[in-house]
């Protein structure tokens, strides 16, 4: 196709940046670089031609041969002017290809040899069914607001030539410099031209979407003008009538955009804004609209606080709030650990379990100010109503978010630490049941979209730590126990209340009080007098009052001048101004009796020392229980009664005695409702001993459940129990054998001076506690049997 013979030629160069030269075309170029201005120079001093060529890289300011591209134009200078600053602004014309062969250096400029490319194209059918496509293409390219001259669509029209009509086309097409470049390298004109109608097709498609996008962009912008437009006409209406409404629109607007909900929840407040403007302001629908978007704006979508990670600091601050309770301290420096590992913000759910006054909802706050988060707190005793944890529907006159979402907005944080106080407590009714509603929130699966009836919209629950409080957990529903973990807390022992008050309740009331540290002297013993003979509790809520009082009325004496700083307590001057103490020790018997045994029980203030009595009178068989026995205390009586029967002959009962006589079971303080298990082997020894006339040893207490075949089954509560029977001044402690893994976690001041013994049956029991009875012995006389409890018995305190 390129038949003619060619010599190479030489010429100056100009290398282009970003920019190709077609042939038959003319271009305005500014020369600015020292060599391209000399070759310039050279040029219009000779016959006018220059070799022009673009750059692969247009950042080179000085290339090589291989920094650009091998087929360029030979161009002719049309006109030229040197400016001011140097650079020369001239007209070319566009002449025919050629292919680099060389760069000759020269002192001033750049030669190039190069081999002119000269095209012989032939008009055939297919030539020129593709200059048609071509040209009508490039008309629908023009048409689609490419800036293209109208004479040159006229003189397209009339070029007959098939290169020269490629390369004017190529020549005016807004595509990428290699592209154009493609072109101009393609000396094959039928080639040439399918390539410019691929461009051409490909740039259609992209200017349709560009336009169909300008389009869409000019109507919305056409709406929101046309809004604009209108609320700004509604305002000055609204401001003609007096009303200030529009302001209410556009600050709610402003809070909307500003609260960062996610893409569903501003949907809603959008629509409900919308409502908002078409209603009249007086309305009553307009109050609840303005309500329901208060609670969305003011809920913390986004917003959270940044958790202290420093453990150490952290547990500086849960010791300095709250003695004791590693467990608890534990778990939450193990939270704090992970979350600095993982990142994670999911919060846990924790449950502390324990008797009133121990710290459970004071530690809250305390987990909160270690993690530098904010505290809320949700009291749940006594609650009957669902709604109080999901809300009501907006249907309703008055409706509100339920508890939890008002308390996140009252924490402003959507990572708050969040007390669930007294879960123990909760109710239900024909309202429905709360229990139930919390089991989305506390489900870490499902509360990342807790649905608040009022609110209508999914809210993220999951970073909030939730810590749950109550005092026992058998009346918490078992699915809301199995979402939570589970902390025990036990009572105090003396010597942490002795610590507590030492260096917790005296500070802090001495500060309530303005008294200074100097001033009042308690000695220990004062304290541990105040533990024992004012309080009766397994916290030190009582014990914090009595030291207010005591401090009231100290900073009373001094401002009357009936006492005179430093007042050092005795025993003399604590009664003197707390008055007579309210609680005596603890009682146990003081020589062995028969029918009474010493149990060990757990209550919510803690441990206590229970006394079991047992007689047996004439009557018909009967067993008599009284003292306000549950249903399974009275149960598991009627097991220690089989079982002693089972044993008649070891314990030489006669065969026929529940005929002719009734076994009476009283557990004193009638008063005070008692129920569970744990009994059981007391009761059996109390029977036992009635009926057979062995004393019972004084200086022991027992716990245990029991079986009718006379197993000892496990309980609970082994520490509050221990602790009971240490505080009675009891030497020895029966326990089931399956507690023996509980003792561990038992500290060793409660152990010391205690011989606990582990039992696994009765048999065991009788053995220790029956003054004189050995298994096998048989045939007691019958007289010995009855033998009670002397009538001038009696008890009295330990020193």
């Amino acid at each position: 196709m390129f038949g003619k013979d060619v010599t190479e030629e030489l010429y100056p160069v100009i290398p282009l940046r970003d920019l190709v030269v077609f042939p038959h075309s003319i271009v305005p170029l500014f020369v600015g670089r020292e060599k391209s201005v000399n070759a310039t120079e050279y040029a219009l001093r000779t016959n006018k031609k220059i070799f022009l060529v673009t750059q692969v890289d247009p950042e080179i300011e000085n290339p090589t041969k291989d920094d650009v591209f091998s087929v360029g134009v030979v161009g002719s200078i049309l006109q030229s002017v040197k400016l001011p600053d140097g650079t020369i602004k001239m007209l070319v014309e566009g002449l025919h290809r050629a292919r680099l062969i060389d760069f000759i250096e020269d002192a001033d400029f750049i030669k190039a040899r190069i081999l002119p490319l000269i095209p012989v194209s032939e008009t055939t059918e297919e030539m020129e069914a593709l200059k048609r496509l071509v040209l009508e293409s490039f008309k629908q390219y023009a048409e689609l607001g490419q800036k293209v001259p109208q004479e040159i669509l006229s003189t397209l029209e009339q070029i007959e030539d098939p290169d020269r009509f490629c390369d004017t086309i190529a020549s005016h097409l807004s595509i990428k410099t290699v592209e154009k470049q493609k072109v101009l390298s393609t000396l094959d004109v039928a080639e040439r031209l399918k390539k410019v109608y691929a461009i051409l097709q490909s740039e259609i498609e992209i200017l349709q979407v560009e336009k169909k996008i300008k389009e869409e962009v000019r109507k919305q912008i056409e709406k929101n003008q046309k809004e604009y437009y209108l609320n700004e006409q509604l305002k000055a209406i609204q401001k003609e009538l007096g009303r200030g409404e529009f302001d209410e629109i556009e600050e709610y607007r402003e809070k909307i955009k500003k609260a960062g909900m996610p893409k569903e929840v501003r949907k809603k407040a959008e629509a409900e804004l919308k409502k908002l403007e078409l209603m009249p302001p007086t309305s009553a629908e307009a109050t609840v609209v303005r309500n329901y978007l208060d609670w969305l704006v003011n809920l913390p979508w986004k917003k959270r606080t940044r958790d202290r990670l420093d453990i150490n600091k952290a547990k500086e601050i849960l010791d300095e709030d709250h003695y004791g309770l590693k467990e608890v301290k534990e778990r939450i420096l193990e939270y704090l650990a992970v979350r600095k590992r993982t990142r994670s913000n999911r919060g846990p759910i924790l449950c502390l379990v324990g008797p009133p006054g121990v710290g459970k909802t004071s530690l809250g706050k305390s987990i909160a100010k270690a993690m530098g988060r904010k505290f809320v707190r949700v009291s749940l005793g006594g609650v009957r109503d669902e709604a109080e944890i999901r809300g009501h529907r907006r249907t309703y006159v008055g409706a509100l978010p339920g508890r939890i979402i008002q308390m996140m907005r009252r924490a402003g944080t959507k990572n708050p630490v969040m007390v669930l106080d007294e879960i123990d407590k909760l109710g239900s009714d024909f309202r429905g049941d709360p229990s139930s509603a919390l089991l989305e929130v506390l489900d870490p699966e499902q509360n990342s979209h807790f649905s608040d009836h009022y609110l209508g919209v999914d809210f993220d629950l999951s970073e909030v730590f939730f810590i749950a409080t109550a005092n026992v957990v058998h009346t918490i529903p078992r699915p809301l126990l199995d979402r939570m973990e589970v902390i025990r807390i036990p009572g105090y022992t003396e010597v942490e209340k002795l610590h507590i008050a030492r260096d917790y309740l005296l500070p802090k009331q001495f500060k309530a009080h303005g008294l200074k540290k100097e001033e009042v002297v308690i000695p220990d013993e004062v304290i541990l007098k105040i533990i024992r003979e004012y309080t009766k509790e397994a916290g030190v809520r009582n014990l914090e009052r009595e030291i207010a009082k005591l401090c009231r009325r100290v900073v009373k004496r001094i401002t009357t001048g009936e006492l005179t700083p430093p007042v050092v307590f005795d025993e003399r001057l604590l009664e003197e101004i707390l008055g007579v103490p309210k609680f005596k020790h603890q009682e146990r018997l003081l020589e062995p009796t028969v029918g009474v045994v010493q149990g060990l029980a757990w209550t919510e203030n803690g441990g206590e020392l229970l006394l079991t009595e047992a007689m047996v009178v004439e009557g018909k068989g009967n067993l008599i229980l009284t003292g306000q026995l549950g249903d399974v205390m009275q149960e598991s009586a009627k097991a220690a009664l089989t079982y002693v029967r089972s044993r008649r002959e070891e314990l030489g009962i006669p065969k026929d005695f529940y005929k002719k006589f009734d076994i009476h079971v009283h557990v004193p303080e009638g008063a005070i409702p008692k129920d569970g298990p744990s009994a059981g082997i007391t009761i059996a020894t109390a029977i036992a001993s009635a009926l057979s006339g062995f004393p019972v040893r004084c200086d022991i207490a027992m716990t245990g459940e029991i079986t009718l075949r006379g197993k000892v089954l496990p309980i609970g509560g082994l520490k509050e129990k221990l602790l009971a029977a240490k505080r009675a001044g009891i030497n020895k402690v029966l326990i089931p054998k399956d507690n023996e893994k509980d003792l561990k976690e038992v500290e060793e001041e409660i152990k010391e001076g205690l011989e606990i013994t582990l039992v696994e049956d009765m048999d065991q029991v009788l053995k220790i506690s029956l003054i004189g009875w050995q298994p096998g012995e048989k045939n007691i006389p019958l007289p010995k049997i009855y033998k009670h409890i002397p009538q001038d018995e009696r008890r009295v305190p330990l020193s």
